[in-house]
């Protein structure tokens, strides 16, 4: 049994895909971000920077947080949605899985902070972080114009981390966006209809998180508005 902390953002979504993929069982645990659930000591116990997803699995008393991170140790756990045990195969799942962690999370997320939510809009900071979130959405693009998946044919939890920031495209970068990219709608459309995908997409009907970003969520959501840095 895993314990699963989340809510509906993109990171917490891929896992929710990895367990449905791999038929483990689950318990939820929805964490309400904008009512600032995700800073209460209980959370905070469980994952000190206080972000989702979170899994315990209690089968071995492992804590697992950071999204990429629980994709990997779930595969590793139980064998599945890995390419062939090779050095090359390695190299490729863990490159490709690090430039998701590090790459289109962080890019997409801050471009829809700026485009979407800042309280002051800078026209320098939205450039920036749309055209890095493009780059980076083109750069896997170009890769799957040659293969299947993003580990050749086989696929990997690679896909399903990419699965996770794939479906917030639109929102990311407008409405037109798919037609840069082909290659990865192609991948999208494939994921998002597999069994698994569905049940995942449809955990938004087992918790109602808040939907409105008004001035206490961005409080929590945006604590450097109460607490600057500087």
């Amino acid at each position: 049994m895993i314990t699963f902390y989340y809510n509906l953002a993109p990171n917490p979504m891929k896992v929710a895909l990895c367990l449905e993929e791999m038929s483990l069982p689950y318990e939820l645990k929805p964490v309400d971000t904008r009512k600032g659930e995700q800073h209460q000591p209980d959370f905070l116990a469980i994952n000190p920077n206080g972000k989702v997803p979170v899994i315990i699995d209690q089968d071995t008393g492992a804590r697992v947080f950071d999204s990429n991170a629980i994709l990997l140790y779930l595969a590793e756990r139980t064998g599945q949605f890995l390419p062939d045990s090779t050095p090359v195969s390695r190299g490729e799942l863990l490159s490709w899985l690090m430039f998701i962690a590090t790459g289109v999370g962080p890019f997409s997320g801050q471009a829809v902070h700026f485009k979407h939510f800042a309280p002051e809009p800078k026209e320098y900071a939205v450039n920036r972080y749309l055209y890095e979130a493009k780059r980076h959405y083109g750069i896997i693009d170009a890769h799957l114009s040659g293969q299947r998946y993003m580990v050749g044919e086989t696929y990997t939890i690679v896909d399903m981390a990419l699965w996770g920031w794939a479906r917030m495209v639109p929102f990311i970068l407008g409405e037109n966006a798919w037609d840069d990219f082909p290659n990865l709608k192609r991948l999208f459309d494939e994921i998002s209809a597999r069994p698994a995908a569905q049940t995942a997409a449809a955990l938004k009907e087992r918790h109602s998180f808040k939907a409105e970003m008004d001035d206490e969520a961005r409080q929590h959501m945006f604590r450097h508005l109460a607490a600057p840095a500087s």
